[in-house]
């Protein structure tokens, strides 16, 4: 299954974040694809809303490779954009917190080889020149994938 999603600004992209959120029960895992400016870092605040985390704790964990947030599901975040090889990848620990909460990782692109079958994608484009993003959704049978539609695409 595929969603495509459009939104029209960073808050329609935290909304969007957020609507995800309310929907994920833990155990999940959603890779994000998209490059710089992309809005990987907003939809996730919005997502940390949506599992009762404070959105404005949330940042790129760049430097830090991985932050954990503690709401109803605890969030893991990880940035990939530093990882270039397996060993790099090993030691983040991202193998150790798959199945545990909700594991997001933005750059998803630099370890696709080492990301598990079950999983929500997201790959993130901008169509035009403004604050427009469209976010195609696809998955595995995750529930959130199973959800009504309609509970994603309202904003």
């Amino acid at each position: 299954m595929t969603m495509e999603i459009m939104t029209r600004s960073p808050d329609e992209t935290e909304a969007l974040g957020r609507r995800m959120g309310r929907l994920l029960e833990g155990g999940e895992m959603i890779a994000l694809f998209g490059g710089l400016g992309m809005g990987k870092t907003a939809f996730v605040r919005g997502l940390a809303e949506g599992l009762g985390i404070d959105p404005n704790d949330v940042s790129s964990p760049t430097f830090a490779i991985v932050h954990e947030h503690e709401g109803r599901v605890t969030l893991y975040h990880f940035d990939m954009y530093r990882v270039e090889s397996w060993d790099d990848l090993y030691t983040t620990g991202f193998f150790d917190y798959l199945g545990k909460g909700v594991v997001v990782t933005e750059w998803s692109e630099n370890i696709e080889g080492a990301l598990p079958e079950d999983r929500i994608n997201i790959e993130i484009s901008a169509p035009g020149h403004d604050d427009t993003r469209l976010f195609r959704i696809s998955g595995t049978d995750l529930p959130i994938m199973n959800s009504n539609e309609s509970d994603m695409k309202e904003l």
